[in-house]
Formats: structure tokens, sequence, C-alpha cells
């Protein structure tokens, strides 16, 4: 009995020393290695927040960037088809600011664009145009041909405090066209005579237009000077072109915005900067403006971004050190039209 309890315990010594003891950290490795691991991590980590956060400024810039291009292409596309197009001193007259000497009408034509008496916008580029009509005329059956209309075009810089859009100030596109007359047509509300209605009211003229007077005494600027809307209340909406414009003002104190100019090496004499049309903020603000050449229906339009506004909600304004989150663009574009009178 005795050499059998031998004989187990000698086996089992024999394979408790073949186990081999492990031993674990203490709480000093453990605190050390904490450490260690801080020093390189966090470096690391900022590293890659810098990186991140480096992407989305460019990313913010690159928007603004392609933004104010495309806004300005379509505003270039729009300017090809212009027949006229308002200098500061024709704006003054249509929106009631210019004095009667420069506009004898003004006390009874003015206000004629929409948002008269509003003062977060400022009606910046209006122009008449030709616009085409596809298939509005019936030849015979159901073969139909095209036409063309006269339809007058304004572009606003607005700047309000609606949540809905951004901090920055935008741009706002508005229209009112004339209907496809048709002598044998159907007469529309608000008009005496008869146009184009097969497919309900398509066709009619926009509620308030009224189209321009060439008869008469006077020069063309003075005769498209004193147009008239129609008696009837404006019915079209602004419609957003591009958000995220600049909103710096000129006369602020701090940082004041860039100086509106014309490159006038390459423009004629006669164009004009319409960079301040009355006191409203907006129309001290030079993100957005077009210098106008009336007599050969030029107008040379110039656009500036702000990308800060897309990163956050504060010190928003243009600044020379943080110039690259304001883009710039400029277009010069000559209206395709003309008036028969010309």
């Amino acid at each position: 009995m005795i050499r059998a309890l031998k004989f187990l315990l000698s086996i089992h010594l024999k394979r408790s020393k073949g186990i081999k003891q492990v031993d674990g950290f203490t709480l000093i490795e453990l605190l050390v290695g904490m450490i260690m691991a801080f020093l390189i991590i966090t470096p690391l980590l900022g590293f890659m927040i810098n990186i991140l956060d480096t992407d989305r400024k460019e990313q913010a810039k690159a928007n603004s960037e392609q933004e104010i291009q495309a806004a300005l292409d379509y505003i270039a596309r729009d300017l090809q088809q212009a027949i006229y197009i308002y200098d500061a001193t024709g704006i003054g007259c249509l929106t009631g600011t210019a004095d009667t000497n420069t506009c004898p009408n003004a006390s009874t034509t003015g206000n004629q664009l929409p948002s008269p008496t509003a003062t977060d916008r400022v009606p910046v580029l209006v122009f008449w145009k030709r616009e085409l009509v596809s298939k509005a005329i019936t030849i015979t059956g159901t073969q139909k041909d095209d036409t063309f209309v006269y339809s007058l075009v304004a572009y606003y810089l607005i700047k309000d405090t609606s949540t809905t859009w951004s901090n920055a100030a935008r741009i706002a596109r508005w229209q009112i066209k004339d209907g496809v007359a048709d002598p044998g047509g159907q007469a529309c509300t608000g008009y005496t005579g008869k146009y184009v209605t097969d497919s309900g009211d398509k066709y009619c003229p926009n509620p308030g237009f009224a189209l321009f007077k060439l008869d008469g005494a006077g020069t063309i600027t003075q005769k498209m000077n004193a147009w008239t809307k129609a008696t009837a209340s404006y019915t079209a909406d602004t419609t957003v072109l591009v958000d995220f414009i600049d909103q710096t003002k000129i006369d602020d104190a701090s940082n004041p915005a860039p100086t509106a100019v014309c490159s006038l090496t390459s423009l004629p004499a006669s164009f004009s900067v319409p960079a301040s049309f009355n006191t409203r903020n907006t129309a001290k603000m030079t993100s957005f403006y077009a210098c106008v050449d009336k007599i050969n229906t030029t107008a040379q339009v110039f656009l500036r971004g702000n990308a800060l506004a897309r990163l956050q909600n504060y010190n928003l304004n243009y600044k020379d050190s943080s110039k690259t989150y304001f883009p710039n663009a400029s277009i010069q574009v000559q209206g395709r039209g003309y008036l028969f009178t010309k």
C-alpha cells in the first residue's frame, strides 16, 4: 500500500515539474504600457482628425466653386436670349428708387417688380428676352410648330433670416412671360387678347405681365424704363438658383467686402456698376453684381461664394486671410436677340 502511494506521488511530482509557471503583469507594468500606448496613439489620432478636417474644408471649397460656376453658366445661357438689359438706372426706374429727374415717370412707374418694399433683397440683373415655346401652335391635325414669346427676368440677391437656407446670402430668379397669341383662341383671365388654350391655361400670359411699348416719342432706353406691369398681382414666385453667396457688406467696419469693379480695359466705357441701388443691406453686398452695357445688350456678371458658411454659423465675413473660402467667377455675355427698332 505504501509502495503504491509512493509510486503515485512520484508520478505526480514528475508531471508538476513539466508544467511551466506563467506569471501575470504587475500594476506598474500595466501603467507603463498604457502611457506608452497613449503617447503613440494620441499623435496618430490628432493626425487623422486633422486630415478629416482638412478634407471637410477642401470639400466645402470645391462644392462652392462648382455651384458658383454652375450658377454663372445658367445665368449666361439665360442672358444669351436677352434683347434688352437694364442698367442700374433702369432698375432704379422699375423699382421706384430713381429720382424723377432721371426717370420722369418714376412716381407712377416705380415698384413694377415683385416685393417692392422688401428690405432683404435687391434686383441685380433685370432683362427682357425671347423664349422658345415648343410645339405650341397647331398647323394641321396633330402637327404643331414652335414659337417665341417675350418674358421679363430678374435675378435677386437675398439675405434674410430664413432657417431653410444658409446664414449667407443667396441668388433667386423670377420670371413672367407672355402668352402664345392665337386669333382663333380663347381669352385669358385679365387679358383681352386671344391665346392658345389647348392645354388649359398653359399658354396664357402670367398674371401681371404686360409687354413693353416701343411706339411714340423717346429713345429705346426711355421707353423700356417706363415699362409698367399689368393690373393683376404677380403670382410667379422667386426660385433660388444658388445658396452660400457671400453676405459681407462694403461698409462693414472690420472686414469690408471687396469693391465692385468692371474690367474697363476690355469693356466699353458705357458700362455701369449697379453696386448700390439704394440703402438696403443687400445693395451693399458685392458678391453678385453686373456691369451692363444696354446699348450693345452686354453684361459682365460677377459672383462670389462663401464656403465658410458650409462649415460654421459664425465669423462668416470675407477676410483677405481666408479668401480661399470665397471663390469668385465672372463671365461676359452678349444677348443674341435684338429689338427691331434698334
